[in-house]
């Protein structure tokens, strides 16, 4: 069975830093970070639904006009995480421009921003020229969503401002085994999209589903039957991003309770570890330090990135520190 996340960085690791994670068999996107996006299509962008701010650095934060200018015209809602003072950075992106023209455009951009244990929630629609409306507050306890085949969790980071660190994880994924189907005589289907979604949505293992066979006959089994005969459940992928952070105590543990065992660890690996003290000034990463993580993490694979360009002229010198310390811890 193939992955069910595709991910991408959207830039080379001098620019700036955006994840781009595709859904398998769906028309669904995820973006971390929204650095420049101006090489990601109208298909891609169109497949997003939830983008993920680390936070509102420029680098990191730039593509929102991009976003918003291809997005006009969506039907479907358009979230957005992000740190404390992200809600009046977006209200401040969108007051910069004229909407008398908008009204009926169906746009609505939804803004959660997470500070410490809270999460305030404010609408920005089209037809009500974004200004901010139906503001809510909620308990925030680390996840931001939490979906029958997945979930993304958030860490706060020290980068003199709050900084957002992200885990993708998907829940148990549930395979169907060909040769059962073959025995069963029974046909791949849109069925079994359904059998797997109401599986993950916990409906009661007593419900009953019929389903139609080669010969024209229909298998009666409960869910709980089905499962037994057709599934094979094992481990899902799990995706951490980690950017723009210091190498302190706090940060350390925060990462690696976020991290550890992730299939894919994309980290930032700003400085060469001769540059300590630069990266501990600007409150970021060396390459070792981001390779050490890695290693106490136990990754199955480290993706540094988010180089800074002074070291631009040594295009590989922080990929193989940061490679170097995580083989070694």
């Amino acid at each position: 069975m193939g992955d069910t996340f595709h991910p991408h960085l959207v830039n080379g690791p001098f620019e700036d830093p955006v994840l781009y994670v595709g859904f398998r068999y769906q028309k669904r996107a995820l973006l971390f970070d929204l650095g420049s996006i101006e090489s990601l299509s109208l298909r891609e962008i169109h497949k997003l639904t939830d983008v993920f701010v680390s936070h509102t650095h420029i680098d990191h934060f730039i593509g929102f006009d991009h976003l918003l200018r291809c997005s006009l015209s969506r039907e479907d809602e358009l979230t957005l995480f992000g740190p404390r003072g992200i809600i009046e950075n977006v209200r401040g992106k969108l007051a910069g421009y004229t909407w008398n023209l908008i009204q009926n455009y169906p746009l609505k951009i939804v803004v959660h921003e997470i500070d410490g244990t809270k999460k305030r929630t404010v609408q920005f629609r089209a037809v009500n020229e974004f200004c901010p409306e139906n503001e809510t507050m909620t308990p925030f306890n680390g996840v931001l969503l939490d979906q029958p085949a997945f979930s993304v969790q958030a860490a706060i980071l020290d980068h003199r401002v709050p900084c957002l660190a992200f885990s993708l994880e998907e829940r148990k994924r549930l395979n169907v085994r060909q040769d059962r189907l073959q025995e069963m005589r029974l046909k791949s289907g849109p069925w079994l999209d359904d059998l797997k979604r109401m599986l993950r949505e916990r409906v009661p293992d007593t419900t009953r589903l019929q389903i139609p066979r080669a010969n024209g006959d229909r298998k009666d089994l409960t869910l709980r039957e089905w499962r037994a005969a057709l599934i094979l459940e094992t481990e899902g992928q799990k995706i951490v991003y980690v950017v723009d952070n210091v190498y302190s105590p706090n940060n350390i543990e925060q990462i690696l309770s976020l991290t550890r065992g992730a299939d894919l660890f994309y980290c930032e690996a700003a400085f060469s570890q001769e540059d300590e003290e630069r990266a501990r000034e600007r409150y970021h990463l060396t390459a070792q330090q981001a390779g050490t993580l890695a290693h106490m993490a136990q990754v199955k694979r480290f993706i540094p990135f988010h180089f800074s360009l002074r070291y631009e002229r040594e295009p590989n010198r922080l990929l193989e520190e940061a490679l170097e310390a995580s083989a070694k811890g």
